[in-house]
């Protein structure tokens, strides 16, 4: 081989690999997180959507808006969450596929809330898979691993904000102003189920439910477990290791 065809070959090559390296920077980030009520989730997941400019699709908030138009799959809904079960997987999963469709999704996206059973993991699966079709994803499981009594006290505890949504806890993570959200300025309102009454029937329902999921993934390959004890800062560092 001549020294021109080498340098032809080696050219060939080298733009094979910038090639092999774009298509891997393009690849589509689909992130969920997994755990109980109060673990953290919607904290970190807000903070890691903004950091890696992914948006943030929070089943909490697409549910609430339902709920607040008062729409006919809002008053359903609204129905199971106040007795602390889940909304049936049909009209959660209809919500989420005209979510995740849109066109800000297409580079990945950041799924809070969903799934919370095996029935929304599958339904979730066949929603990935229509909407990235022959192009590859970087799914991964994140499962916030936290004791109960710890949970317990964060949801008692919890307030949000009425006009933003914002979440805060008066005890872990209080406002600089009592009542009064640091980011807009609203009032800090209880959710009715944000008692230990309902929390104990929510715990219920996670570990019947949604539990199971965490041996789906695990054994797919694709769950990444994290210590969500702690605070928010030391949460945070150690989910940046498990989505390098």
């Amino acid at each position: 081989m001549s020294v021109k065809e080498k340098n032809i070959k080696d050219v060939i090559s080298q733009l094979h690999q910038m090639k092999k390296g774009q298509g891997a920077q393009t690849m589509r980030k689909q992130l969920i997180f997994l755990g109980p009520p109060a673990c953290g989730k919607g904290t970190q997941t807000n903070r890691l959507a903004e950091y890696l400019n992914l948006p943030h699709v929070d089943t909490g908030s697409l549910l609430r808006a339902e709920i607040q138009g008062q729409t006919p799959n809002g008053i359903v809904a609204k129905s199971f969450i106040d007795k602390g079960q889940l909304v049936p997987v049909e009209l959660v999963a209809s919500i989420i596929k005209d979510r995740l469709s849109q066109e800000d999704c297409q580079n990945g996206y950041i799924l809070d809330g969903f799934p919370r059973s095996l029935e929304q993991a599958e339904a979730l699966e066949e929603m990935n898979a229509e909407i990235n079709g022959t192009d590859g994803s970087d799914f991964r499981a994140i499962y916030f691993d936290l004791d109960q009594e710890v949970l317990i006290s964060r949801i008692v505890n919890r307030r949000s904000c009425s006009a933003c949504g914002e979440i805060y806890n008066i005890k872990f993570h209080p406002t600089k102003v009592e009542g009064i959200c640091d980011k807009c300025g609203g009032k800090l309102t209880q959710r009715k189920d944000d008692n230990e009454e309902t929390a104990k029937a929510r715990f219920e329902t996670y570990f019947r439910e949604t539990a199971p999921l965490i041996d789906f993934y695990k054994n797919k390959g694709v769950l990444k477990t994290i210590n969500a004890n702690g605070s928010i800062d030391e949460v945070w560092e150690r989910i940046l290791e498990v989505i390098k």
